[in-house]
């Protein structure tokens, strides 16, 4: 048995000592010369190994013999996190003593994705942890597919978050993310006899490893109640806020590594829970349910991710957890400010605040209560202030996603504000006035407040009237709010103004999802494009050069049978990895248009019936995204889709030529199984009416190649790979219009394709449903009779294009310079470029490189500055 540690003797070659005997130098000297990594921020796969072991014993409470996988991944998530707590201590550090400026994202969403993994490459010690499980006979990919990724987020708005965490930590600028931490995720997805079944995503049930929880921080929200007016010390008038309830939120704290930098962000999600969870005086007098009942209230604040907003109380909790987190947000930055030292009226110069698209703009209005009620400024001192803080990124142009709130509602719930927007609105529309000479129209296109049969509050006019910056997401989608549905703030604020193409993170989109062709590119041109992506334009050379064509395809191939063996386990199907795999993953909508690529499966189906030796492409059609729950059109396509797949991939006439796969559960799991194994890329949403598009670039980076129309990044996209490397096809926005201005008649196009009618009458004729008619009729009549999406006036273009696309990979060699070309041109959409555009033209803001101080526990002390109030640590 050892003797304690004071006790213990360092022998070496001439002479033995105590510990006790030595002093803390002499000791560190002694541990440096013997080269001791610490257990809990060492890197070799020794140190790694051992420390797997102990928080195998020690958190997890497990031994070997009665460990499961899960256990195992807990241990190894836990050695990972004290690694990143180690950069990110420094990090925290650094930014308090330097007193930096740090950009805010606000954000509804954050789609992370599984973390492990990803900290494994920002690390850069995937290889060390692999080569420390497998020494203890452990395999790490069954460890990594345990993780339970976080679903708090619909899709691209969400993931893009994530994104630019990534980027802003790589590109070493000082950042926050702020957002909701939602017990239940985005519902899980099954498919049962075709159609979607949401599951619920109980992605905290066995823990959370990565979240560090910060209940001394907890902040209070208000909802409901009344204001009243008083006349403070100086004689000013004020309005204090009575609330009907308060809500306690709960910051959790997730570190974001950055890739091979020692700078690690924090993403502060919050949780919402009751000052009180448990009322005693209910309890004694006999009311046992109501003893919890402020916990239950308070709770489901943010139980859930964005419920079905269609019913009062779904819209009411939608704008609840909108405000919560965005209050909690904006305390916790002015207690952070006011605890550096710094003026209150200083706060811009130090903080700015992203609003990621509509959700958080009622930010606006909670910074000025803030400001001028709990901090006494003047209503123009703080409304200066918050235009300076804000900048406003739209994300969209359908109507649907430009949030507005009924007045009723928006006033039970948060009285001050909207006295503080009808004050807002006021002094605005004077400013409008003055300018446009009380031009009536004007006025009431510009207000806050939507005027008609029921008055409502335009959150993105808040946005716009409230920042001092408005970016769009992609050059068509800019172009299209200054001449649309933001015109008038254009021709007023032409200034404020700017695009910023999204973009994705290399890191996870191509080193973690695609190995083996991150081996490939790295081997051929280094690897200063995983963080200067521009850097893939080395590989144009290459695509002339034959034998790395062939090893490409070689790679190309190999990712495309993992897809095809995990089908296989999965849904019992055999894929031929040698097909054209096409490939269609986003959520599910009808502006997206999945169902003009079932036409073209259709199409092709009815071709080889009326002809079965006809030489066809053998082509694999996988589909993969989510329905709202409400959106019944959009679940009738995934029906549409799972019911012609029934029909297709069993019929002996089509003799494995098309098959037709529904992926459920697309997810960021599933979505980096899906992006590497894609030949073809669909983009094909109706010209105008997407944003940006991300799925587009993380396609491309894959080496796919894109079939899509004008719209979104699809244009830049097309601009930088080539117009001869794009397949390209129907009408372009401004057609569009003139087609809706003319009187669109979708019937005329049905009348006259015979394929296309062939294809529809089809579906009507119950072909694909097992003769029930009325299965599909909905979707039939809303093409024939609306078609708001235009999918019939662009059908035959789209199928003539599909058709450029058999008779193209036909010819491999050229199919695969294409493909080469397309990734090496396609540096411009990472999202690391995107947060430069930022910085330079929105925040203004530098980075801030962090030295990491070795931690060594000869060095450990307790002793320092003391945060003796919990409330002075907001970190």
């Amino acid at each position: 048995m050892n003797k304690p540690s004071e006790q213990r003797s360092l022998n070496g070659a001439q002479n033995s000592f105590r510990l006790s005997e030595l002093s803390p130098e002499q000791i560190t000297e002694i541990y440096d010369s013997f080269h001791i990594e610490d257990d809990r921020t060492g890197l070799s796969s020794e140190t790694l190994q051992r420390a797997i072991a102990d928080n195998l014993y020690y958190i997890q409470g497990k031994f070997p013999e009665i460990a499961t996988l899960y256990d195992y991944y807990m241990a190894v998530a836990y050695t990972v996190r004290d690694r990143l707590l180690h950069r990110w201590i420094n990090t925290v550090k650094t930014y308090r003593e330097q007193d930096v400026k740090v950009v805010c994202y606000l954000s509804a969403e954050y789609l992370p994705g599984p973390h492990l993994e990803n900290n494994l490459v920002n690390l850069g010690i995937y290889d060390q942890v692999q080569q420390a499980v497998e020494s203890s006979g452990l395999d790490l990919r069954s460890i990594l597919a345990q993780e339970e990724e976080p679903g708090l987020g619909n899709g691209g708005l969400g993931r893009l978050a994530a994104c630019y965490m990534d980027s802003l930590a790589t590109l070493e600028i000082p950042a926050i993310g702020y957002g909701i931490r939602y017990e239940y995720g985005i519902f899980d997805q099954e498919i049962r006899e075709g159609w979607q079944v949401e599951i619920t995503d109980k992605w905290l049930r066995l823990g959370n490893p990565w979240e560090i929880p910060r209940p001394e921080n907890a902040v209070e929200v208000k909802f409901g109640g009344y204001t009243e007016p008083y006349t403070d010390d100086q004689g000013d008038y004020r309005v204090r806020w009575i609330p009907h309830q308060v809500v306690n939120g709960i910051p959790f704290d997730t570190p974001i590594s950055g890739y091979r930098v020692n700078t690690t962000s924090t993403m502060r999600l919050w949780k919402a829970e009751a000052p009180e969870s448990f009322d005693f005086q209910a309890f004694n007098v006999g009311d046992y349910y109501g003893a919890v009942d402020a916990k239950i209230i308070s709770e489901n604040l943010t139980k859930v991710l964005y419920p079905n907003d269609e019913p009062i109380q779904g819209k009411q909790l939608r704008l609840e957890q909108q405000y919560f987190f965005v209050s909690c947000s904006l305390q916790n930055l002015l207690k952070i400010h006011l605890l550096r030292g710094d003026p209150i009226e200083t706060f811009y110069e130090k903080f700015v605040i992203q609003l990621n698209d509509t959700h958080p703009a009622i930010g606006v209005a909670e910074l000025m209560r803030l400001l001028v009620d709990e901090y006494l400024l003047h209503w123009q001192k703080a409304w200066d202030i918050t235009q300076q803080a804000f900048a406003y990124t739209n994300h969209t142009l359908l109507p649907e996603a430009l949030e507005t709130w009924p007045l009723n509602l928006f006033g039970r719930l948060l009285p001050r504000h909207l006295e503080i927007i009808y004050e807002i609105n006021q002094r605005f529309l004077d400013q409008v006035r003055l300018k446009y000479l009380g031009n009536p129209d004007k006025l009431a296109r510009l207000s806050l407040i939507e005027e008609g049969g029921s008055k409502r509050i335009r959150m993105a006019h808040l946005a716009c009237v409230g920042s001092h910056a408005i970016n769009g997401v992609a050059a068509l989608h800019t172009e299209l709010l200054k001449k649309g549905v933001l015109k008038d703030f254009y021709d007023l604020w032409p200034h404020k103004f700017t695009n910023i193409t999204n973009g994705v993170t290399p890191r996870r989109w191509m080193v973690l999802i695609n190995p083996r062709l991150t081996q490939l590119i790295t081997r051929e041109i280094g690897e200063t494009w995983i963080t200067q992506l521009e850097d893939l334009k080395r590989l144009e050379s290459l695509a002339e050069d034959p034998a790395f064509r062939q090893e490409w395809r070689r790679v190309k191939r190999a990712v495309k049978q993992d897809l095809a063996d995990y089908i296989q386990a999965h849904q019992g199907l055999t894929l031929n990895p040698d097909s054209i795999f096409d490939i269609q993953a986003k959520r599910i909508h009808e502006y997206k248009r999945q169902h003009l690529n079932v036409l073209h499966i259709i199409t092709l189906y009815n071709r080889i019936k009326h002809n079965p030796q006809l030489a066809v492409p053998p082509r694999t059609f996988i589909f993969g995204g989510k329905a709202a729950p409400g959106y019944r059109m959009a679940k009738l396509i995934i029906k549409l889709i799972t019911a012609v797949g029934e029909v297709v991939n069993y019929d002996p006439d089509i003799c494995d030529r098309i098959k037709v796969v529904f992926l459920p559960d697309f997810n960021v799991t599933n979505s980096q199984r899906i992006y590497p194994a894609a030949d073809l890329s669909e983009q094909i949403s109706t010209a105008g009416k997407e944003a940006s598009g991300t799925g587009n670039m993380k396609f491309s980076m894959n080496g796919a190649l894109t079939i899509g129309t004008l719209d979104g990044a699809n244009i830049e996209i097309r601009e930088a790979v080539g117009a001869d490397n794009f397949f390209l096809f129907g009408h372009t926005t401004e057609d569009i219009v003139d087609l809706k201005e003319q009187g669109y008649v979708p019937k005329t196009f049905y009348n006259t394709n015979p394929a296309l009618k062939e294809a529809i009458d089809l579906i009507a004729s119950g072909y694909f449903s097992h003769g029930n008619r009325a299965l599909f009729q909905p979707l039939v009549d809303q093409l024939l009779q609306a078609d708001p999406y235009c999918l019939l006036a662009d059908y035959q273009s789209y199928i003539d294009c599909q058709d450029q696309v058999g008779q193209a990979f036909q010819d491999q060699d050229t199919w695969t310079k294409t493909a080469i070309l397309n990734v090496a041109r396609i540096g411009r959409f990472s999202s690391d470029r995107a947060i430069r555009e930022y910085g330079r033209e929105i925040w203004q803001v530098d980075p801030v490189s962090i030295h990491l101080e070795e931690y060594q526990q000869a060095k450990a002390s307790l002793a320092g500055e003391h945060c003796l109030d919990a409330d002075a640590c907001p970190f």
